[in-house]
């Protein structure tokens, strides 16, 4: 956890750092004194954690409780108060309690948790998940993620044209974006103040030792590959074990310390890791706690896109709890507030222009609203079939030592 610093001389020490860019200084500045500085955020989310019951439990069920498994540091959050601001005001116009937990830490690690109860049909603690794509296509080819419709949800309508859509869910029926990711590079700049846009700059002879990859497998295997020229929505067997071996290599080397989940961000302030393969939000919301130390770059040959989404587990007892969560959720307002703290790419239409009556600066950003130019260097990674997908995570998890 950080240690607590005024906002006062955090805008100075700003102010003085010419190395920053100035639209991040200013997003960065904006972000200081709306979120507080956050220094109470680790162990909020450590105690909401440490809070649910074994097995990823959120608690048992209660029909006046919408109980809410999200990953960390991805909804609004008052550090003063230690409250979410828009689950308070989701309350009080519903009535409903929502026990909210940051239980996801990585897609197959909560997946594990969970996948016995879902198998038999047996209530998981939670009655809205959030999901990568791929795990998302998952649950709804074995029927663990239940339908809505539009009369339950009627604002699904103001999910953005390129959202609209997915092969996994043609008409947004079982699954509905949370936020959408964009994966490059992220270091310390401090340690590395040139910055990194090429994979040679990643693995410089300096970082050895102090780089970290995602144990998300499509990010990470789909940065190497866009690196070898790879086009990563059609890539071949071959190609993607090229990549493994690259993987590997740099691991057997001792470049890579570690594949780790959304806890990277831990290494990164500790300065266990100095330069990883992680996420554009995270990196944001690090740089705002630590005085702009860390900065996130698309990589020049490109980055790769995907969104989390809400899902309602099948053998949920509060559907109809959690369907009120994801339509307030895509009202504009509401989601306009959300990006303004979490800082990744907004997936409702209208939250641009609410964002901009709030905050001007943060309504222009291209980590929340990607310009056409921002969009075409990011790719998604192409759906795999079942046996791939098989083959792949063995070869990954192989190679990162964990098989």
């Amino acid at each position: 956890m950080t240690s607590k610093v005024s906002n006062t001389n955090l805008h100075q020490k700003l102010a003085a750092d010419n190395s920053l860019p100035s639209e991040i200084k200013k997003l960065i500045s904006k972000s200081l004194t709306r979120r507080n500085v956050l220094a109470g955020v680790g162990a909020a989310g450590a105690a909401a954690t440490l809070a649910a019951c074994g097995g990823g439990s959120g608690g048992a069920a209660d029909a006046n409780t919408v109980r809410w498994a999200n990953w960390t540091l991805y909804l609004d959050y008052d550090s003063e108060k230690k409250t979410y601001p828009t689950l308070d005001a989701f309350e009080a116009q519903t009535g409903l309690k929502v026990s909210y937990k940051e239980d996801v830490n990585d897609n197959d690690e909560f997946y594990g948790k969970v996948q016995g109860q879902l198998s038999l049909g047996k209530d998981i603690g939670y009655d809205l998940v959030v999901l990568t794509d791929w795990m998302a296509a998952r649950w709804v080819r074995l029927n663990y993620a239940q339908k809505f419709s539009a009369d339950t949800v009627p604002n699904k309508k103001n999910i953005i044209p390129s959202l609209a859509s997915p092969s996994f869910d043609p008409n947004r029926e079982q699954t509905l974006p949370w936020q959408t990711i964009m994966a490059g590079f992220t270091w310390n700049k401090e340690k590395i103040p040139g910055g990194i846009k090429t994979m040679e700059q990643l693995f410089a002879p300096a970082n050895k030792g102090k780089i970290e990859v995602l144990s998300e497998m499509r990010d990470t295997m789909g940065v190497i590959m866009l690196s070898q020229g790879v086009d990563i929505t059609k890539f071949t067997e071959d190609q993607f074990m090229n990549a493994i071996d690259f993987l590997q290599k740099k691991i057997k080397d001792g470049f890579i310390r570690q594949v780790k989940g959304n806890d990277y961000k831990e290494d990164l302030i500790s300065g266990d890791a100095i330069a990883v393969i992680g996420w554009s939000g995270d990196t944001f919301q690090l740089a705002t706690e630590n005085n702009g130390k860390f900065a996130f770059a698309i990589p020049e040959f490109g980055g790769t896109i995907s969104s989390d989404n809400m899902m309602i587990p099948t053998p949920s007892t509060n559907a109809a709890g959690a369907e009120k969560i994801m339509n307030y959720y895509y009202d504009p307002v509401v989601a306009a507030k959300v990006a303004a703290y979490v800082n990744y790419v907004c997936p409702v239409a209208g939250a641009q222009e609410e964002l901009m009556k709030i905050d001007p600066v943060l309504g222009k950003s291209e980590f929340i609203f990607p310009t056409a130019k921002t969009s075409a260097k990011l790719n998604i990674f192409r759906g795999l079939t079942a046996a791939e997908e098989a083959k792949f995570q063995t070869a990954f998890q192989t190679a990162a030592g964990n098989a």
